[in-house]
């Protein structure tokens, strides 16, 4: 049974291409940057990546929803499990066919309820495949995602117009939205010490410096270099992250010192970014 306390949704790229479906989640409006994901599993961590903060993520796998939403509660080492972080990073989420009836021996509540729980709007019912062929032709895109209330439906040529003054959020430092905010450390028995810079750091990655009995002091971005030496790392870690590597202005610089200090220095994703724009390097 489809949800019923929301209506129809529309959404509208800002070429001008409109998506119709199904609402699911919040009634909301959204906009942001589109882009997809073909993996086949895996919503949960999906939803959750800081990398996709600001973003309006459309999954191509058919079937969204089957094994529902774990609990946050399950942690190893204070680090979810079943998630990248704590609460829904996407800002809408578009998808071909919701289940409703999810069925998994950790499933605590339903795709549609997590998303109206954290107030994130869902579209199902689109042609998936088609809107992936748009963004992998004309390149990534921003939109709008609005779901209507309950019997009623969308303006699409109201959503037509106001797409077209949509704010890209690339042009914000993104990073500092996900970043932590105080310095976090693990495993302070842990053989080795590294320090990881957090841009927005995947649950994952902590996960699996954790299981090899590595010391990680997570750290704010904007840590300066003397900060981040304050705690005789033996190696640095920069990690994935949301938005333009070069809006991290103060990270680049303090990465290029740590460097230039001979300190074992390696980056995922947006990290290894900021490491080829710290060495001099460009990016676009």
């Amino acid at each position: 049974m489809r949800p019923t306390d929301v209506g129809k949704a529309a959404l509208v790229l800002e070429d001008g291409t409109c998506f119709l479906g199904l609402g699911f989640g919040a009634a909301k409006k959204v906009s942001g940057e589109v882009v997809f994901s073909t993996s086949m599993v895996g919503y949960p961590e999906s939803l959750t990546d800081p990398s996709y903060h600001g973003q309006i993520l459309t999954l191509t796998y058919p079937l969204i929803g089957n094994y529902g939403v774990p609990s946050y509660d399950y942690k190893i080492y204070g680090v979810p499990v079943h998630f990248e972080s704590i609460g829904i990073k996407v800002r809408g989420l578009v998808i071909q066919e919701l289940c409703t009836e999810p069925s998994h021996w950790t499933s605590k509540r339903s795709l549609h309820e997590w998303l109206r729980d954290e107030g994130i709007p869902g579209i199902y019912g689109v042609d998936t495949r088609r809107l992936t062929k748009r963004l992998r032709e004309r390149g990534v895109m921003l939109g709008i995602l609005e779901v209507s209330e309950s019997g009623e439906e969308p303006d699409v040529e109201r959503l037509r117009e106001e797409v077209k003054s949509v704010p890209d959020p690339n042009e914000r430092d993104l990073v500092k939205d996900v970043t932590v905010k105080e310095p976090v450390e693990y495993n302070v028995n842990g053989e080795k010490r590294v320090v990881l810079i957090d841009c927005g750091v995947k649950a994952g990655i902590l996960r699996n410096l954790l299981r090899r009995n590595v010391n990680v002091v997570r750290v704010p971005y904007d840590l300066s270099f003397s900060e981040v030496m304050d705690y005789k790392p033996q190696g640095v870690l920069v990690s994935n992250g949301p938005g333009d590597p070069k809006k991290c202005v103060k990270t680049i610089e303090t990465v290029r010192e740590i460097i230039e200090e001979g300190i074992p220095t390696m980056g995922i994703c947006l990290g290894n970014q900021i490491i080829a724009l710290a060495l001099g390097g460009d990016t676009y």
